[in-house]
């Protein structure tokens, strides 16, 4: 086990390049997206709806905030993924997925919208989407 003074910093392990070769990233690593995920359907009670969505971010630690109502909800999360249709991918499929174990009313899909870092904090940034101050975890509409 290598040991690293305090203070110190680490690094990993090198990589030769020869003479006038300029690095480049590579461009499948996984990048974040903010997704937000609208689903409605028929009314359901208020408190199974919190429980089953406090279910869901129990279930995928990586959710930020869901708003909801009796008949619609709202989720917003960040998603590690290579590209926007992987993080599509895996959007579309989270409420159907976590639909019985965390006891999730069977509505359907009426929203998405998947985009990069970049775009998410250049909208906070111009005063659009969702105000940073916004809580995180289940909240009522």
């Amino acid at each position: 086990m290598r040991r690293v003074r305090p203070g110190a910093v680490s690094r990993g392990a090198l990589t030769s390049v020869a003479a006038g070769d300029t690095y480049e990233e590579p461009k499948d690593l996984p990048r974040l997206w903010h997704v937000t995920l609208s689903v409605s359907g028929q009314k359901v009670p208020l408190a199974d709806l919190r429980r089953a969505l406090e279910q869901l971010a129990h279930d995928h630690p990586f959710l930020l905030t869901s708003r909801y109502a009796t008949d619609h909800a709202e989720i917003r999360y960040w998603e590690e993924a290579r590209d926007l249709h992987d993080a599509a991918a895996v959007a579309l499929r989270l409420w159907g997925e976590h639909r019985q174990s965390a006891g999730l009313p069977q509505w359907e899909i009426v929203g998405l919208e998947v985009i990069d870092r970049e775009t998410y904090h250049q909208r906070i940034a111009e005063g659009y989407g969702p105000a940073p101050a916004t809580p995180v975890g289940v909240h009522p509409f």
